[in-house]
């Protein structure tokens, strides 16, 4: 096993939390039960001193120190597909990624991720391992959380297309997300910069510089209240594909996704986690070249919460 230290900074968004439920919201790449081994196995430092107490709480300012154990290899395994599928011809296949579920294996996530299901379905994509990074197939990503369209390409000149055509900018992707509160405006265009957090590197921020530019796109689909706290549907565009973009802008101009433990999005009305849902995607065909558009149904969480908006 190799060893990786991660170092950060507790600020003021979580701040009186417990040590592990802090961890699970900093390192979103681990699970929560591997970060409460960490903390039980020593492997935690709290401003240079060893804390095995998870339950402790945390205070702005402090310096946490992880080490943590990361396999020497990290080439994933074949496990049964279980995914469903919208659209698949012999060159790409479309999934509608369900909720709790991370694209590709990372620390604490070494299986029951989209990449291990794909080599059980595709076995051949095993031999694109080495070219693709550990990710075969994989071509963009969506959060652990974040459920809909996902476009995986299944050989290694699919993949190479369908990411140039993500890069190009020759994609539409457009999200739904619940959000607290109502804007101002029936639509919106947000243009900012994103770029990492000062103090919290796990998450995104607008910055002034030191960013790459992001543009989302807005339009209000529905409004009313949700167990009497104002909240709206949103139908979402983003022109650029920024980390975690939709979630820093919609936060940034006071209406955060519902759900959204990082962002603010958590409070008031209860979710089991943000909903933000890719809906739709037109892209090239990798082959063909013909504009082809996929749709993918609401998940029933997100459905019961729009039908109980009154």
């Amino acid at each position: 096993m190799k060893q990786k230290i991660i170092n950060l900074t507790i600020d003021k968004d979580v701040e009186g939390i417990r040590l592990d439920r802090c961890l699970s919201r900093l390192v979103p790449e681990c699970s929560r039960s591997f970060l409460q081994k960490t903390i039980k196995d020593g492997k935690a430092k709290i401003n240079g001193v060893v804390c095995n107490n998870q339950r402790l709480k945390v205070e702005a300012g402090m310096e946490l120190t992880l080490e943590l154990e990361e396999a020497e290899s990290t080439e994933p395994v074949a496990e049964d597909f279980d995914l469903p599928i919208i659209y698949e011809d012999e060159y790409m296949v479309v999934i509608n990624k369900p909720d709790n579920m991370v694209v590709h294996p990372a620390i604490g996530n070494p299986n029951g991720t989209v990449v291990n299901a794909l080599l059980g379905r595709y076995p051949h994509l095993q031999e694109t391992m080495s070219t693709s990074a550990g990710r075969p197939g994989i071509v963009h990503r969506l959060d652990k959380d974040t459920t809909g369209i996902l476009l995986v390409g299944k050989t290694p000149q699919a993949q190479f297309k369908l990411s140039k055509a993500f890069a190009d900018r020759r994609v539409s992707k457009t999200y739904m997300a619940l959000v607290l509160g109502v804007p101002k405006e029936e639509s919106g265009k947000i243009i900012t910069l994103i770029g990492r957090h000062q103090v919290n590197r796990k998450k995104m921020a607008v910055v002034t510089r030191n960013g790459k530019e992001a543009i989302t796109l807005y339009d209000v689909v529905k409004s009313g209240t949700i167990e009497c706290i104002p909240a709206s549907m949103l139908c979402i565009n983003i022109l650029t594909g920024r980390t975690h973009q939709i979630r820093v802008h919609l936060s940034s101009i006071g209406h955060p996704v519902v759900g959204d433990k990082v962002y603010g999005g958590n409070r008031l009305i209860f979710a089991p986690r943000q909903m933000l849902h890719a809906w739709k995607l037109k892209i090239p065909h990798p082959v063909t070249g013909e504009l082809v558009e996929f749709t993918a149904p609401l998940p029933d969480d997100f459905d019961d919460l729009v039908r109980n908006m009154r």
